[in-house]
């Protein structure tokens, strides 16, 4: 597992940078929204990366994310509002990997999110610093449940915990990213 860890987590394709990943969802089913305006291409400005959001069920997104290079890479995406605040968690969706099922069964696959500042007109998106966690997890090691994996930090936290964490440190200063502005391109 640790040797799976340490190929998985530093060669994930980080969506958003700095991101941390989790063992769990930040959603629970009471959670999960469905806003129609997420849906379409969205980039940077001066960007060639996109992220393609569509419908995939009742409450569900499946993003595209298009890097500079055109490599892509597809992920089931939730949308959720806890007390008022939006996130975006995101699920990796199984790579076809030429590797046999047991190769592929040691990759584990890990939720990502964001807080979600605004969706109109453009959307706006902050992750969770994974510096400013880890230095503040060395002070409060038992804030958050996670797990050091080569001085990356994993959350193993609950949803219910994790958001009450997000929520705490939404306004720490330092606690998320500068945020990034993501403009509807025209199809």
């Amino acid at each position: 597992m640790r040797k799976a860890l340490k190929w998985f987590l530093p060669g994930f394709l980080s969506l958003l940078a700095g991101c941390v990943p989790s063992l769990h969802p930040l959603y629970t089913d009471q959670d999960v929204i469905f806003d129609q305006s997420v849906l379409g291409m969205w980039a940077e400005d001066n960007s060639k990366e996109t992220w393609a959001l569509t419908r995939d069920g009742e409450k569900e997104y499946k993003l595209i994310h298009t890097d500079e290079d055109g490599k892509k890479g597809e992920f089931v995406a939730h949308l959720l509002k806890v007390e008022g605040r939006m996130f975006l968690d995101l699920y990796p969706v199984e790579p076809e990997l030429p590797q046999n099922d047991f190769y592929r069964g040691h990759l584990l696959l890990v939720h990502r999110f964001a807080a979600v500042l605004q969706t109109e007109p453009a959307i706006l998106i902050s992750s969770l610093d994974s510096e400013w966690l880890k230095k503040f997890l060395d002070k409060h090691p038992s804030a958050l449940r996670h797990e050091k994996v080569d001085d990356e930090i994993l959350i193993t936290e609950s949803p219910k915990e994790l958001k009450k964490f997000l929520l705490t440190h939404l306004k720490t200063e330092g606690a998320f990213s500068k945020p990034i502005e993501l403009k509807r391109k025209k199809s």
